[in-house]
């Protein structure tokens, strides 16, 4: 049965090394889009001109639309912040920047995004504290400037939602969406990000969500030991992801079911991990 929704993944979900590879099994599974993180082993912001070339030219090859940038913006510590919160894992994903680095890779990713023709260009909100709301502001004033240097660029910032970030949960989304009314400032909303951080992502957090502002959504599965996520294979865990693509369809969400598998994969195997998850997404798609 061919997907109802277009089906995508994070490249490096399949092999941070090998991105040719990636993109073969991805079109072998139904994907025709690709978001960008780690090619080469190298942070997407890092690649060369030429690796970037040749990147396009893979995606040409394999017939996937470059949809998202996914880029690590605002993973990093907001100066004069409260302390960080521990609990959480910082994944950097090769790419570790400062505070100060942030206005220089917002104009990379702008520049690679449209180098993809990408519209979507990722962002998050700081390194978690042990005190949130008390970063709300900052996080405001930062998504809102992105938002109009994104509006004279053609793209959208996709503030995603994440658990070792200040905005972590839907409630968190909804809150700056409604306190940030810009049209390029929309949600890469991730469910399984929503449960590691103690909320119900499906039906609870995304009954508060507004639907309008969802421009892209990952796809991965997990169950919680105490404060630690246990990934797992796509639709067999905590995440009611039957239910939440059915009411993402009914309520008129269009864009891309994303693969984030995170899961290390049967005996440590995450291209064989990716693949599972991935057939399994393509069947949720299809429903």
């Amino acid at each position: 049965m061919e997907p109802k929704f277009r089906i995508a993944a994070i490249t490096d979900e399949f092999s941070p090394a090998d991105p040719a590879l990636a993109m073969a099994q991805m079109e072998s599974i139904g994907m025709t889009g690709a978001e960008l993180r780690v090619l080469w082993g190298k942070n997407i912001m890092d690649l060369s001109p030429d690796e970037l070339a040749k990147a396009k030219e893979l995606a040409q090859q394999h017939n996937m639309d470059v949809i998202s940038i996914a880029s690590p913006i605002l993973k990093c510590v907001l100066p004069g912040a409260p302390e960080i919160d521990t609990r959480f894992q910082q994944d950097i994903f090769n790419s570790k920047h400062t505070f100060e680095d942030q206005p220089r890779l917002l104009e990379r990713a702008f520049s690679i995004a449209k180098h993809f023709d990408a519209k979507i260009v990722r962002v998050f909100t700081y390194w978690r504290t042990v005190q949130p709301e008390a970063c709300f502001t900052a996080i405001c004033r930062a998504l809102a400037d992105m938002a109009d240097q994104a509006r004279a660029e053609g793209l959208i910032i996709g503030v995603e939602n994440e658990h070792a970030c200040n905005i972590a949960t839907a409630a968190d989304s909804a809150r700056v969406l409604n306190a940030v009314q810009h049209p390029n400032l929309k949600l890469v909303w991730d469910p399984a990000n929503a449960l590691v951080s103690g909320e119900d992502p499906y039906p609870g957090g995304y009954s508060l969500l507004p639907k309008d502002r969802i421009a892209h959504v990952h796809v991965k599965d997990c169950h919680m030991d105490g404060h630690k996520p246990i990934w797992g294979p796509l639709g067999t865990r905590s995440v009611d992801w039957k239910g939440q693509v059915g009411a993402l369809w009914n309520d008129g969400y269009r864009g891309w079911l994303s693969l984030e598998t995170h899961w290390a994969g049967p005996g440590g195997n995450k291209f064989e991990g990716s693949t599972i998850c991935g057939w399994n997404m393509r069947g949720l798609a299809s429903m």
